[in-house]
């Protein structure tokens, strides 16, 4: 992955093409870019977000920010009220303890892939 102005690319390596390419992948927008080199796909990242940014300004638009912080989930009601008693018995807030039960999957996640590699 690599990261530009809080954009995250997600990049992929095409054997066939002897290319790679790559996409932002925190936005709804798509935006693209791709490079025969580690620079080369580098600088094309950043020109693919910063005018991606420049053709939003130009237009008056607003551009899709990364992420808001902000998400709604469905589950079930049982389930709801099974987080709302751990969270309680915690001593937190539902957000509160919702954020860092998450954080800590992803904190697992991520340690279990740099095990792998």
């Amino acid at each position: 992955m690599m990261e530009y102005r809080g954009y995250v690319g997600k990049v992929e390596f095409d054997d066939e093409a002897d290319l790679f390419h790559g996409e932002v992948v925190n936005t709804r927008d798509v935006i693209t870019f791709q490079g025969k080199s580690v620079d080369e796909l580098r600088l094309a990242f950043h020109e693919s977000v910063d005018n991606y940014l420049a053709f939003c300004e130009e237009r008056g638009e607003e551009p899709d920010k990364p992420f808001s912080g902000q998400f709604v989930t469905r589950i079930s009601p049982e389930l709801h009220r099974q987080i709302n008693l751990a969270a309680t018995l915690a001593g937190k807030s539902l957000n509160a303890f919702v954020t860092e039960q998450s954080q800590a999957a992803v904190d697992k996640q991520a340690s279990t892939k740099a095990v792998e590699t």
